[in-house]
């Protein structure tokens, strides 16, 4: 997975931490069992709530080895990956996908549609022309004839998918790092509950994804960080169960010229850093890739087409804007019903 494209974790667990449970025999007791690791250029976290000891020994080494085949399917790090082999072809060719690559791609494609193009999978040469890529860092902002030049080769419509059929149009470099953390998510939440599992929360890359509640009844909590630059303070807490958790900000990944801050979030229309007021976008969606996607959409748009656009989408978000007085929260109607008072 691409690692310039990751979302800082603003979302903090305040579940427990647990070390993974000794698996010596079944526990009468519901218990929780964790397990961690390295992915996708950051961390995952899960937590369970499990009473089988034999699904606990064998489901870490599943969860791994299921993110493992993810990466190398969507990494645009790794030379080999089915992404990469895609994106190294060359446009007008078509080329068969992988069940996964082909619903991941398949949404990214529907929520650039109904943002207006806002959220867009092939922004990444522009991303790196402005310092935030594998490219390195940059000092100044790029000249307004190459970031039109880059504009030619951005565009999700150039992408054609039919069925799980995929033909680029223009040679596009596809980066699926604002969407596959969140799609990364999904699987694990399904893979445990096909292990039986009713209750856990998943987390990759400050994305997660909650059901059902702890042992003792209670729901999982996730701190929310406030837009701050160099600390980290919590704007609110959540309570969730059943819901996909993204969020996106402009606050951690920039760089400043002239007393000018350059966000990393790149608008796909203009091929610029997004200039509004907008700092941090938490949306509460029926999964994870979907949450993961519309928040960058939503961090692209602003506060004002943000809010209309959530609504259209029929999911809850938290926005956080910037103002002389400080920050503004901006709720969409159902959001407060998650919040921890």
């Amino acid at each position: 997975m691409s690692r310039r494209n990751i979302k800082r974790p603003a979302a903090l667990l305040l579940a427990a931490s647990f070390m993974l449970l000794a698996l010596l025999g079944c526990s009468k007791q519901p218990q929780i069992v964790s397990h961690q690791g390295p992915t996708m250029g950051t961390s995952f976290s899960v937590k369970w709530v499990s009473t089988d000891t034999a699904v606990d020994a064998i489901l870490p080494a599943k969860i791994d080895q299921l993110l493992v085949d993810i990466n190398h399917s969507m990494s645009t790090y790794q030379d080999d990956s089915e992404l990469s082999r895609i994106n190294q072809m060359p446009a007008g060719e078509s080329v068969m996908l992988s069940v996964g690559l082909t619903q991941v791609l398949k949404q990214a494609l529907e929520i650039s549609h109904s943002s207006g193009g806002a959220f867009d999978v092939t922004v990444g040469p522009l991303v790196n022309l402005w310092g935030f890529g594998p490219d390195g860092r940059i000092i100044r902002a790029p000249a307004d004839a190459d970031i039109e030049a880059l504009r030619q080769r951005v565009g999700y419509h150039y992408l054609t998918l039919s069925g799980e059929q995929l033909t680029r149009e223009r040679n596009v470099y596809i980066d699926l790092s604002a969407i596959a953390k969140g799609y990364g998510v999904d699987q694990v939440a399904e893979l445990l509950e096909s292990a039986g599992v009713s209750a856990y929360l998943v987390e990759v890359g400050g994305e997660l994804r909650a059901k059902g509640v702890k042992p003792d009844g209670s729901h999982w909590k996730i701190a929310i960080e406030a837009p701050v630059s160099g600390e980290r303070i919590v704007q609110r807490i959540i309570k969730v169960h059943n819901i996909g958790i993204a969020t996106s900000g402009d606050y951690r990944n920039y760089f400043e010229e002239n007393g000018i801050r350059f966000s990393h979030t790149i608008n796909p229309v203009t091929g610029k850093p997004i200039n509004h007021k907008l700092a941090s976008v938490t949306v509460l969606a029926k999964d994870c890739a979907t949450a993961d996607g519309l928040a960058t959409a939503m961090m692209v748009l602003g506060p004002d087409k943000a809010e209309a656009y959530a609504e259209q989408q029929g999911v809850e978000a938290l926005m956080i804007v910037k103002s002389d007085e400080g920050f503004v929260e901006i709720m969409t109607p159902g959001f407060k019903d998650y919040l921890v008072e």
